[in-house]
């Protein structure tokens, strides 16, 4: 847990980690997109999840409808994040009509902005930011914003070969 959580400034509490999934769970069932829970399709084994949110704090770049992700260790730099991903992003452009999706971690988060980058969302450096929610000075603080225009925009093909995850 501790890695995954590296690029956050704090771990919540269980009451509250459990009162944000309900709430996840609701708004999925409610609105039909938010937070889907990701499995390795060949064991069923639950290993984390991919988003689709509106941040909740203001910003140049707000409102808009972000793409997130958080995958137990054991799983990274196996290519599931991206392709968990590429089905979110198909579902957000195909399926809600979105013009774009953002993206945004802590500038060191070296992992996700590899996945980002896999993912051909782009980043103008002028466009990075102070989160408004992790105190100035913070290591974290400094964040780094990437967007992806939808494939009506820019001609990606955003193929999936779905041999590996799935999202519930």
């Amino acid at each position: 847990m501790e890695d995954v959580k590296r690029y956050f400034p704090a771990t919540l509490p269980v009451e509250e980690s459990r009162e944000k999934a309900e709430r996840s769970a609701k708004a999925l069932a409610e609105q039909g997109w938010g937070c889907w829970a990701v499995e390795l399709k060949a064991e069923s084994a639950f290993i984390g999840f991919i988003a689709l949110a509106e941040p909740s704090f203001e910003a140049h770049f707000t409102p808009c409808v972000e793409i997130g992700w958080r995958l137990a260790k054991e799983h990274w730099g196996q290519g599931l994040a991206t392709e968990g991903a590429r089905a979110v992003l198909d579902f957000a452009f195909d399926r809600l009509g979105l013009d774009e999706v953002v993206s945004f971690t802590a500038a060191t988060n070296a992992p996700s902005r590899r996945v980002m980058e896999k993912l051909g969302m782009s980043r103008d450096p002028a466009e990075d930011f102070d989160h408004p929610r992790i105190p100035p000075g913070h290591p974290l603080c400094r964040h780094v914003l990437y967007r992806l225009r939808s494939p009506q925009s820019r001609k990606v093909n955003f193929g999936m070969h779905g041999k590996a995850a799935r999202l519930h």
